[in-house]
C-alpha cells in the first residue's frame, strides 16, 4: 500500500466519496420535531438510567504483556489500543462538554494523568464528538498524528510535527505496526461551510500477533465487505452501535446495533466491542438500548457470547 509522500494535491471537497445524500434543512426540522416528541412521550431525560453503564475507572492502565493485544474503552469512540509494544490513541476526547450537546454522562476511563507516553494517535474524521481540541492540545506536539485526507493543517496550525494524512487504502507504520486509513460510510464538518472539506474513514491496526478494525463513525454499506478482503483475519472490530434513532434520519451516517452486527460478520472480524454509546447523548434512542439490542443480535448471528465485548468505561480485554 502507498505511503504518503510530503506534498499531496488533494480535491477541494470529497463529496463524491459520499454513499448516501446528506439530509436536508426539511429532514433536520423534521429530526428535531420528532426527537422532542418521542422525549415528552417517554417523560423522563435520557440520561436517568446513566448509573446503570457499568464503569470500571482504574488507577493504572493495566499493560499488555508480549505478544498481547490489549484495548481498554474510555467512552464514546475513544480507546487505548496496546499493539505492537505501541500504545495508540483512537479518537480521543477527555473533554466533559463538547459542542451542541449535554455532558458526558459516565467520566473517561481512565484519569489522563495515567496515561502512558502515546505512540500514534488515529482520527477517523473531523466532528467534534471524534476530535476535541481541548484533549489534542493535551499532548505532546511530537506524538505522531495519523489523519484523513486534508486534516493535517489543523494539526499543524496547532504546532504539531509529526503529521500523516492519508487517502483510503494508504498506510503509515510505526514500529512493528501497520496503521492502513479505510473508507466508511459517513461524512465531515466542523463549521457551517465546510461539509465534506477533509475526509473520513476507519483504521486498521496490524501488528506481529493481531489485527483490530476501528471503524470510527460510519452507516452500513459495501465497505466492510471490501475491508475483509484486504485485511483478513481481523481478531477485534471496534464498532459503533449508538446514535441511531431516528434511524430514518441517521441509517446514512450511523450504523443501528443489528446493523453493527452485520458489518462485523462482513468485514470478517472474530470479536466485536462495541462503542459509540454510553458518553454522548447524540439521538433519542434509551441509553441501554444500543447494548441491548447488540448483545440479542449478536446471539441472532450464532456468535459466541464470549466474543461479544462488552467493556465496562474503563476496562481492559487482550488478545
Amino acid at each position: 500500500m502507498a505511503q504518503q509522500s510530503t506534498e499531496r494535491r488533494w480535491p477541494r471537497k470529497f463529496s463524491d466519496r459520499l454513499t448516501a445524500s446528506l439530509p436536508g434543512t426539511g429532514d433536520v426540522v423534521r429530526m428535531l420535531l420528532e426527537s422532542r416528541r418521542i422525549a415528552r412521550e417517554r417523560g423522563q431525560p435520557l440520561r436517568a438510567s446513566a448509573h446503570q453503564i457499568p464503569v470500571a475507572r482504574p488507577s493504572v492502565l493495566p499493560r499488555a504483556e508480549s505478544g498481547q493485544t490489549a484495548v481498554t474503552w474510555v467512552g464514546h469512540a475513544t480507546y487505548i489500543i496496546q499493539i505492537g509494544g505501541l500504545t495508540v490513541l483512537t479518537d480521543p476526547v477527555w473533554s466533559r462538554r463538547i459542542p451542541g450537546v449535554p455532558a458526558r454522562v459516565t467520566p473517561p476511563g481512565l484519569d489522563w494523568a495515567a496515561l502512558p507516553r502515546i505512540d500514534a494517535v488515529v482520527i477517523s474524521h473531523n466532528h467534534y464528538d471524534h476530535l476535541d481540541a481541548p484533549t489534542i492540545r493535551r499532548l505532546p506536539r511530537d506524538t505522531p498524528i495519523l489523519v484523513p485526507a486534508k486534516l493535517a493543517r489543523w494539526f499543524r496550525r496547532r504546532r504539531f510535527t509529526d503529521v500523516t494524512e492519508l487517502d483510503w487504502w494508504e498506510s503509515r507504520t510505526i514500529g512493528p505496526v501497520s496503521f492502513d486509513f479505510v473508507p466508511a460510510h459517513h461524512w465531515s464538518r466542523r463549521g457551517l461551510t465546510d461539509t465534506c472539506r477533509t475526509l473520513w474513514g476507519g483504521w486498521v491496526l496490524t501488528g506481529p500477533q493481531s489485527r483490530v478494525y476501528f471503524a470510527g463513525d460510519t452507516a452500513y454499506g459495501h465497505w466492510f465487505r471490501q475491508i475483509a478482503g484486504r485485511y483478513p483475519g481481523i481478531d477485534l472490530a471496534l464498532m459503533p452501535v449508538g446514535a441511531y434513532e431516528p434511524f430514518w434520519f441517521m441509517r446514512t451516517m450511523h450504523v443501528n446495533p443489528e446493523k453493527a452486527v452485520r458489518a462485523t460478520i462482513e468485514c470478517g472480524a472474530t470479536r466485536m466491542a462495541p462503542m459509540h454509546w454510553g458518553t454522548f447523548l447524540l439521538s433519542v434512542e434509551p441509553l441501554l438500548e444500543p447494548m441491548e439490542k447488540a448483545t440479542k443480535a449478536w446471539a441472532d448471528a450464532g456468535r459466541p457470547r464470549e466474543d461479544l465485548w462488552d467493556l465496562a468505561v474503563g476496562e481492559t480485554r487482550t488478545i
